[in-house]
């Protein structure tokens, strides 16, 4: 299901800010010749999918795409703009760096990102930790979006014949 963010009042978390620093991680706007690399990193992670919607983001202007990197590294990116205008996600952490608030420091400054573009709201189009996004950003379910905009999505097997499932 889709999840709305009211961007009016967030406010960036200097606490998240230096517990993401001491980790080493600094978040930033992805450049575009980074694209290859980062989709490298995505794909085995997350999928061919998210590879998709990360190179629309890429292609964005200004690029919709913040990447968590550590030591020359991707550990984790966000978009917005995606799928479709007004939309965050995808977004990932790699599995070894989770727990360390990468994670909650990306959605925060991409939703920051969206309001800085004139986004009063954001979606979280097929938002999987329904309880994090309500922790983090206070966020709500919209209803009836349980289909949302995946719906009817292609996928290998309609390409290819073969039942992927």
């Amino acid at each position: 299901m889709d999840m709305l963010v009211n961007l009016y009042d967030l406010k960036s978390d200097a606490a998240l800010d230096e517990k993401v620093a001491a980790e080493g991680v600094v978040i930033r706007r992805a450049l575009p010749p980074e694209l290859h690399t980062i989709a490298a990193w995505i794909g085995p992670r997350f999928g061919q999918g998210w590879v998709s919607e990360a190179t629309v983001a890429m292609m964005r202007q200004p690029v919709s795409l913040l990447v968590a990197v550590r030591r020359g590294e991707v550990v984790g990116f966000a978009c917005y703009d995606a799928t479709a205008r007004g939309f965050f996600g995808p977004t990932g952490v790699d599995e070894a760096m989770r727990g360390k608030g990468i994670g909650h420091a990306l959605l925060l400054k991409t939703l920051l990102a969206m309001y800085d573009q004139g986004y009063g709201y954001g979606v979280i189009g097929g938002a999987g930790p329904t309880g994090f996004y309500k922790r983090a950003v206070g966020a709500v379910v919209i209803a009836g979006s349980e289909e949302g905009i995946y719906k009817g999505m292609l996928t290998a097997a309609h390409a290819t014949g073969i039942d992927y499932s």
